[in-house]
C-alpha cells in the first residue's frame, strides 16, 4: 500500500518535466542549426533623389572651371602713417597764453596753434637792440676813421680795425634778427610773445598741453602731432598658419564695419617680422587713399587677393538653392531623376554677376538644373 502512494507522487513530478523536455525539442526542430531565422531588411527611400514626370523641362549646365586669386579675410584696423605724422615743435619755453585749436581738429599750414609767452622771445629782442646799438656804433667809428685816413691822420690798420668791427656788428645784427624769426616774431615790432605755427596741413591727432601749461623749448612730447590722414594704414592681425598665403606688393579689399556697401582698394606694403606669443599672429600693414571718411581706430576687413591663382567651380547663381542656411545643387540621376547635393557657394564673381563660384561639394564637369528654385518648387506640390 505504501508503495503505490510513492509511484503515484512520482508521476505528478516527471510528467511537467516531459512536456517542457517536448517543447523544447520542438523549437529546435524547427532550424537544425540552432541559430534564429534571418532577419527582413526592408531599404528606406533616398531623401535626396527626387522624380519628375517631365525632365526635359529643366534644363541643365556643366560647371567649369575658372582661375580665381586666392583670398583671405582678416580683421584690422584704421591707423595713422607714422611716416606723415609731423610733430609741433616749441622753439621758445614759456606760458602757453590761449590755445587755438582742439584735438582732432584740420589744420591747414601756417595756421596758428596756441599762443606762448616767453621770455627767450624778450631776451632776443634785448639782443637784437643790443646788436643794432653796437653796430651804428661801429659804422660811425668807420666813417671817422676813414676821413682820418683819407687826410693823413690815421694809419691804414686803424681803418681796417673798424671796417672789421663794423662787419662784426652786422653779423651779431643780422644773428639776432633771424632768431626772432625762427621763434615766429617780426625784428621790427618788439613783442613779448609767439605765436605756433602748423608746419603742415592735417588732422590733429595727439595733444598734450593745456592754456595755462608750460612748453618747454624742444621739449618731448610735442604739443601737438598733425597727420596726414589723406593716405591711413590698416593694420591687420594675420595668424602665423596664413602667413605664406600673404606677401608684400598683394592687393587687398578693405570693407570698414561703418561703412559695410563700401569697398577700398589697398597694397600691402610690410609684414613684420615679430608675431604675438599669445595669438600667433603677425600685424600686417596695408596702406589705402583715404577718401575722407575713415577714422583712426575704425574696425575693417581686409580681404587679399595672392598674386597666386586657385581653379574653382563656377556654375549660373541660379542653380544654388538657399535653404535653412545651406546651399544646395540640383543634378541629374537615373530614370527621370534628380539628386539634391549639398555644396559650400563662394562669391558672386564681380565681372559676371549671374555666376558664382562653388568651394566644394561639386566638380568641375558635373551638370546641374539651371534653375534650382523652379525644380524645388515644382518637387514641393
Amino acid at each position: 500500500m505504501t508503495l503505490k502512494v510513492v509511484d503515484l507522487s512520482l508521476l505528478i513530478v516527471l510528467i511537467p518535466a516531459l512536456i517542457i523536455l517536448q517543447a523544447c525539442g520542438n523549437v529546435k526542430g524547427d532550424t537544425p542549426d540552432g541559430a534564429p531565422p534571418p532577419a527582413k531588411v526592408i531599404p528606406f527611400a533616398d531623401a535626396a533623389l527626387f522624380s519628375v514626370d517631365h525632365p526635359e523641362q529643366f534644363p541643365v549646365v556643366a560647371a567649369v572651371e575658372k582661375p580665381t586669386a586666392a583670398e583671405l579675410a582678416v580683421t584690422g584696423t584704421v591707423s595713422p602713417d607714422v611716416s606723415r605724422n609731423v610733430p609741433v615743435v616749441s622753439l621758445a619755453s614759456g606760458r602757453i597764453l590761449a590755445i587755438h585749436t582742439r584735438l582732432g581738429e584740420t589744420v591747414q599750414k601756417g595756421q596758428v596753434l596756441m599762443t606762448v609767452r616767453s621770455d627767450d622771445v624778450s631776451g632776443g629782442y634785448s639782443t637784437y637792440k643790443m646788436a643794432v646799438a653796437d653796430e651804428t656804433l661801429a659804422h660811425a667809428q668807420l666813417e671817422r676813421t676813414k676821413d682820418l685816413y683819407e687826410h693823413g691822420a690815421m694809419a691804414l690798420n686803424d681803418m681796417q680795425v673798424a671796417q672789421d668791427a663794423e662787419d662784426k656788428a652786422k653779423v651779431a645784427v643780422d644773428t639776432a634778427a633771424e632768431h626772432l624769426r625762427l621763434l615766429g616774431n617780426d625784428p621790427q615790432k618788439m613783442n613779448s610773445t609767439v605765436d605756433i605755427e602748423a608746419p603742415v596741413s592735417g588732422v590733429i591727432t595727439d595733444q598734450e598741453v593745456a592754456a595755462g601749461s608750460l612748453v618747454q623749448a624742444y621739449n618731448t612730447p610735442p604739443p601737438f602731432t598733425i597727420s596726414d590722414l589723406s593716405t591711413t594704414w590698416i593694420v591687420c592681425d594675420v595668424y602665423e598658419n596664413d602667413l605664406a598665403s600673404v606677401r608684400i606688393g598683394d592687393t587687398a579689399e578693405i570693407k570698414l564695419n561703418a561703412y559695410p556697401n563700401r569697398a577700398f582698394q589697398g597694397r600691402v606694403n610690410n609684414i613684420l617680422p615679430i608675431l604675438d606669443p599669445n595669438l600667433r599672429t603677425a600685424k600686417v600693414r596695408i596702406e589705402v587713399r583715404n577718401p575722407g571718411i575713415m577714422r583712426l581706430g575704425m574696425f575693417a576687413t581686409a580681404t587679399f587677393h595672392g598674386q597666386t591663382k586657385e581653379m574653382h567651380t563656377i556654375i549660373p547663381a541660379s542653380a544654388i538653392l538657399h535653404m535653412h542656411d545651406h546651399d544646395f545643387v540640383f543634378v541629374p540621376g537615373p530614370e527621370n531623376k534628380f539628386r539634391r547635393v549639398e555644396i559650400v557657394s563662394g562669391d558672386v564673381l564681380q565681372d559676371h554677376t549671374d555666376l558664382q563660384e562653388v568651394k566644394s561639394g561639386l566638380a568641375p564637369g558635373q551638370h546641374v538644373v539651371t534653375n534650382a528654385l523652379v525644380l524645388d518648387h515644382v518637387l514641393a506640390q
